[in-house]
């Protein structure tokens, strides 16, 4: 038993059950496969759809929620208990994402209680896709300088301004977006608002990437209706709530997730590499650092655990999700750079039939790593975040 308790024990062989009974067969150990899946905005296939409703339905989807609001009810113990049996069997979630994993902790903490209940359960049950409205075109790692505008109207704000590199905003239903209600005041002028993406005064436009995906787009609002009651805080106090999300992003982006590339580095190996007598893969120097980079990734996934923990009795992630997440940037591109070295010449394909969907797959999702170096909060803003919150050192913009 733990202090409340639970028999985790117990817990453990009841869902390690329900999992055996409950997931796919085709989506076990190919967590990728359903992530990647939800990303592309594509119709789900049969067993997906059937995987989502059956989460949706346990509330396993997002198991920390309230059960009032879709959620599973776990306490932090047991929902490590169950992340862990679900990283055994290899399924990914089809609710994760930018509605689970960002607005979702965001709204439980800071939002009204009507706006819990029209939002949090269609997150929960995989219905609503979100997207995130912060940069735009002169306003990127100093964010505070935007210029989106939010004007009162009266029963309705309205809203006009130019938005950029909103992740599937093409795919989303809701937006949550920083605007800037207050022209005088910088930090203490920006308010938080949450924006239907369907009406006619949102213009969404794809961004294409050199990796042949356009996951990115830049957003146009021209009249944009919110209802006064999608104001997530004060008026004037979204800078707080803003940061606040990033922080939940951040923690996100710790997994150390690689587009493209499905499956286990060492399968991949034996496939094309070859083994030698022993089974081991033929090419020892490679053996070696592809071990090295599996205990980094072991490593980071437990450090990863640790600090969810520690987060959750502090009330939330802080600024060691920085840390993590220039962790996983950096296992995620060796992952990547490593399965193009394995495939040889069958990882230089960018089309054609010589190549398979998941070569191709491969070479794409290794460009599209390059992006996760900015994507979040830069690199060079999670370093002065580390310096400062973490090290104390002094700010040299104010020095």
């Amino acid at each position: 038993m733990n202090e409340a308790g639970l028999d985790l024990d117990g817990f453990r062989a009841s869902a390690r059950d329900w999992l055996e009974h409950n997931a796919p067969e085709r989506l076990r150990g190919v967590p990728e496969l359903v992530t990647e899946v939800i990303a592309s905005g594509a119709e789900l296939p049969p067993d997906i759809e059937l995987w989502k409703r059956r989460l949706a339905t346990k509330g396993w989807g997002v198991p920390t929620w309230p059960i009032v609001y879709g959620g599973g009810g776990l306490g932090p113990p047991a929902a490590r208990v169950l992340a862990e049996e679900m990283a055994r069997m290899g399924t990914g979630n089809p609710m994760s994402g930018i509605g689970a994993s960002m607005l979702g902790p965001t709204l439980l903490e800071y939002g009204t209680e009507d706006q819990k209940q029209r939002h949090l359960p269609p997150i929960a049950r995989g219905e609503t896709r979100w997207c995130e409205c912060y940069s735009e075109p002169s306003a990127g790692s100093d964010l505070a300088s935007l210029q989106m505008r939010c004007d009162d109207a009266g029963d309705h704000w309205l809203i006009n301004g130019h938005k950029i590199w909103t992740s599937g905003a093409q795919f989303a239903d809701w937006g949550f977006c920083l605007v800037r209600t207050d022209r005088l005041r910088k930090h203490e002028g920006i308010s938080f608002v949450l924006v239907d993406m369907s009406q006619p005064g949102v213009d969404v436009r794809p961004i294409p990437l050199i990796s042949g995906l356009s996951p990115f787009c830049e957003t146009f609002f021209t009249d944009a209706v919110a209802r006064k009651d999608d104001m997530v805080g004060p008026l004037n106090g979204g800078w707080t709530i803003g940061k606040r999300l990033l922080q939940h992003e951040r923690s996100s982006q710790g997994g150390a997730r690689t587009a493209g590339v499905v499956g286990s580095l060492a399968e991949l190996g034996r496939g094309y590499v070859g083994v030698d007598t022993a089974g081991r893969l033929a090419d020892g120097d490679l053996r070696g650092r592809l071990a090295r980079h599996m205990m980094d990734a072991q490593a980071h996934a437990l450090t990863m655990a640790r600090i969810a923990a520690e987060a959750r009795g502090a009330g939330g992630p802080g600024p060691a999700a920085s840390i993590m997440k220039l962790s996983s940037t950096r296992i995620g591109q060796e992952r990547s750079e490593l399965a193009l070295e394995i495939l040889g010449a069958q990882g230089l394909g960018w089309e054609g039939d010589p190549f398979t969907p998941a070569e191709l797959a491969a070479v794409q999702g290794w460009l599209w790593g390059k992006a996760t170096t900015i994507a979040g909060g830069s690199a060079e803003i999670q370093h002065n975040i580390i310096a400062k919150r973490i090290l104390g050192l002094p700010d040299p913009a104010g020095s």
